[in-house]
C-alpha cells in the first residue's frame, strides 16, 4: 500500500504565501513525477504542477512566476511554495505521485486526500 498526506494548506489573505508539502509512503520501490492539482467549487480538478524525479517542472500559465514546485526524493516528498495567492487560487490541493510499489513492474498514480487552501480577505 502507498499513502500520500498532504499538510500545509488554511487560510491566507490575498498576496499571503503557503507552503505545501504531500509525503509519500508505504511500500514504495520508487517514486517516477510528482505533482500539485486543484479543485474548485463546480470546476474540474486542474493541473499546477508537476515535476519529474530528475527536477524538470511544469506549470499551469496561471500560476507561473507565483508557485514555485520542488521535492526531495531521500524522503519521496514534493513541495508547493506559493506566493502572491489571489481569490481564484482558492480550491482544494490535491498531490499526485506516479509510483512503483514494492514487487510491481508498474506504476501506479496516487491521490492524497487533499488540503484545502482558502485566499480571503
Amino acid at each position: 500500500q502507498v499513502q500520500l498526506v498532504e499538510s500545509g494548506g488554511g487560510l491566507v489573505q490575498p498576496g499571503g504565501s503557503l507552503k505545501l508539502s504531500c509525503a509519500a509512503s508505504g511500500s514504495i520501490f520508487s517514486v517516477n513525477a510528482m505533482g500539485w492539482y486543484r479543485q474548485a467549487p463546480r470546476w474540474q480538478r486542474e493541473l499546477v504542477a508537476t515535476i519529474t524525479r530528475g527536477g524538470s517542472t511544469n506549470y499551469a500559465d496561471s500560476v507561473k512566476g507565483r508557485f514555485t514546485i520542488s521535492r526531495d526524493n531521500a524522503k519521496n516528498t514534493v513541495y508547493l511554495q506559493m506566493n502572491s495567492l489571489k481569490p481564484e487560487d482558492t480550491a482544494v490541493y490535491y498531490c499526485n505521485a506516479d509510483t512503483i510499489p514494492t514487487g510491481s513492474y508498474y506504476s501506479y498514480g496516487y491521490w492524497g486526500q487533499g488540503t484545502q487552501v482558502t485566499v480571503s480577505s
